[in-house]
């Protein structure tokens, strides 16, 4: 879909982020969480995903929209931005 339209430009302020057509636009809006809780934490991507078990490469997937995080995955990225160090403790 190559000249599918955009619904959602992408973010000037984030270098990851890509404009999106409506049929991405749920995968975009959940990689654009994934990738604001992790950056807001200020840990890269091996960092966070070590924190807080998550693959590397399962993170990297989710942040630029190559596969979709599950509900529950989203739950947890949720939790993880309110309450890093609760999390943090929990799961070490």
């Amino acid at each position: 879909m190559k000249n599918a339209p955009i619904i959602l430009t992408s973010d000037p302020l984030d270098e990851a982020d890509f404009d999106v057509s409506p049929r991405a636009m749920e995968r975009a809006l959940r990689a654009r969480l994934v990738r604001r809780t992790r950056i807001g934490l200020g840990l890269s991507q091996a960092a966070f995903a070590q924190r807080f078990h998550v693959p590397v490469g399962t993170l990297r997937d989710w942040e630029q929209a190559r596969a979709t995080p599950p509900d529950f995955a989203m739950a947890y990225m949720r939790v993880i931005a309110r309450h890093p160090e609760l999390v943090a403790e929990a799961t070490a």
